[in-house]
């Protein structure tokens, strides 16, 4: 595990903070960024220069300097002026890893269950399902499914940094389709094939793009399997597509040692 997670940014939404996963990753030489409630890490023990603090994370129920506990950084931010969000990260560097930088890739977790539609629903197919019956081969089956995704998205990475653009802005499913026509025509199997098919998938990349910016957007939530097997729309209703928004401000929220 060490070898594969050194150097990765795993990014955690509210409710997993803890020490001894804390622990496991930054062993892991992993870095992390968190949400955590108010509760945690609360007590500043040092204000940095761009005004996020340091504090211990303390075992479940201990308070004060513990010696079961961590040295995180908190980073504080409001967004649209409303709802603040603490962050928790052992990238304590402020000028190596800016705040703003920070609060900005986790505002932008949503993104993941993207990549969930991306393996459940384009990749698996919507009418199929996991073939196997033993937990055992369950397991392999979800691995070959991440292991091909995995393959994917470095595709789609090295496309992105060819063509200088978001890796958004690329269509993942235009990429699993040429993909799976090449391998029915194995057409890549040597050095000089892999290269052509590279070239052929960034040609239908640029195609595809309009002016390289990504459009903000947002969509309702919508209930996707109803609890009866009738629909519940009423007549004439239907489902309301993306619309274009504002992009949220991200306010950080400097600490004050007391």
């Amino acid at each position: 595990m060490a070898g594969s997670a050194a150097g990765m940014l795993v990014i955690m939404d509210r409710g997993f903070p803890g020490v001894a996963l804390w622990k496991a990753y930054t062993q892991a030489r992993a870095h992390l960024l968190i949400r955590a409630r108010s509760s945690v890490a609360r007590r500043p023990v040092q204000v940095l220069d761009d005004g996020t603090y340091l504090a211990r994370m303390n075992l479940a129920g201990h308070k004060g300097a513990h010696p079961g506990g961590v040295l995180v950084r908190v980073i504080e931010y409001g967004v649209d002026g409303g709802e603040v969000v603490r962050l928790l990260t052992d990238l304590m560097d402020p000028v190596a890893f800016p705040a703003g930088e920070l609060a900005g890739l986790y505002h932008q977790r949503w993104e993941s269950e993207g990549s969930f539609r991306q393996v459940k629903t384009f990749q698996r197919g919507p009418q199929e399902i996991l073939r196997s019956a033993d937990p055992e081969l369950v397991r392999q089956e979800i691995r070959a499914h991440l292991t091909v995704h995995h393959c994917l998205t470095r595709i789609i990475m090295r496309l992105a940094g060819q063509e200088r653009i978001d890796p958004d802005r690329i269509s993942f499913v235009k990429v699993l389709k040429h993909v799976r026509r090449s391998v029915i025509r194995q057409s890549a199997q040597t050095s000089v094939q892999i290269k052509q098919l590279m070239a052929a998938m960034a040609a239908k990349v640029r195609r595809k793009l309009d002016n390289g910016v990504r459009r903000l957007r947002e969509a309702g939530r919508a209930l996707k399997r109803p609890a009866s097997k009738y629909s519940f729309r009423t007549a004439g209703q239907v489902r309301r597509p993306t619309r274009r928004v504002a992009a949220k401000v991200l306010t950080l929220h400097p600490a004050i040692l007391q």
